[in-house]
């Protein structure tokens, strides 16, 4: 049952995706993509005296990728930068509340590394990063 539900939540976020679109300017941005199924993500964030002020995403690919970033939106509007850092794959992957396989992990966490990856001004993070 409680599976049902977050399997739900998640495709409510696939079709009504939250905080989609852009941040021009940005203060933090990355985009990157999962060559093994072609999802693309991007993150802007707006950080205002160390707060999260504003957070948007973009991109294309399975309802997991979009899904998971449309609930990382949500999970960093309004907190601090530095808790924001600290977000894990594990918080990420609690916030989605259904297994994913290991084929689905790079899906799951491609807003993660974007996010992560935009924050530290580095090309890319790699999973054992997250």
């Amino acid at each position: 049952m409680v599976d049902s539900l977050y399997r739900e939540q998640i495709l409510d976020h696939y079709r009504n995706p939250r905080n989609k679109g852009a941040l021009d300017p940005a203060d933090y941005s990355h985009e990157d993509q999962n060559p093994l199924c072609g999802d693309e993500v991007r993150i802007d964030l707006r950080v205002h005296d160390g707060i999260v002020t504003e957070v948007r995403f973009d991109g294309r690919g399975c309802a997991i990728s979009q899904a998971s970033a449309s609930m990382l939106t949500e999970l960093v509007e309004g907190r601090p930068l530095e808790e924001v850092k600290a977000i894990t794959k594990d918080d990420l992957l609690d916030e989605l509340g259904i297994p994913v396989s290991p084929a689905r992990l790079k899906c799951a966490l491609l807003g993660l590394k974007c996010l992560k990856a935009g924050i530290y001004g580095v090309k890319s993070v790699h999973d054992d990063e997250l």
